[in-house]
């Protein structure tokens, strides 16, 4: 803004904070957990309608996804998000990242448990070395929000490479 002398004006209204983001997803399950079967789909429309079975948690997925699938995914994104904030803010903006989470289900005493999380990522980053690559990657698992969600309660590990 500019009064009539010419001279820069900051303005101090700041724009408005957002609103929390919220996401919502929708399950159906129907009969008994171990012969039973059910559906799971995101709200937005870009997360269809997928089938779930306890089966597909601790066996083969026969074409099923499952919980921990799903957790895995929503971990590969935010952390690649993650990464390439860090990476951005750095000024050495990733060229690609590619991240695969691998989430672990296993038989705790008498019950079941995501028991750890497993993070590997490559990625192709001009002028970045690879030891400051692996740090980038390290913060990333540690800011990640999802990472957050986990935090003391599944062991989180992250490997790093570039391509």
């Amino acid at each position: 803004m500019r009064p009539e002398d010419g001279r820069e004006v900051k303005s101090s209204v700041r724009p408005p904070r957002p609103m929390a983001a919220k996401r919502t997803a929708q399950a159906v399950w129907e009969h008994d957990l171990l012969r039973g079967h059910g559906t799971v789909k995101g709200t937005s429309g870009a997360l269809p309608s997928m089938g779930i079975s306890w089966s597909s948690r601790t066996e083969a997925p026969g074409g099923n996804t499952s919980p921990e699938e799903l957790l895995a995914a929503a971990h590969a994104a935010c952390f690649s998000m993650a990464l390439s904030a860090g990476l951005g803010r750095q000024q050495k903006p990733p060229e690609r990242i590619s991240v695969t989470a691998t989430a672990t289900f296993d038989k705790v005493g008498d019950g079941w448990k995501v028991t750890s999380m497993e993070l590997s990522v490559v990625g192709k980053v001009p002028g970045i070395s690879a030891t400051d690559f692996e740090a980038a990657a390290k913060a990333a698992g540690d800011g990640c929000p999802i990472s957050g969600a986990l935090k003391g309660n599944v062991p989180i590990s992250v490997q790093a490479k570039l391509e």
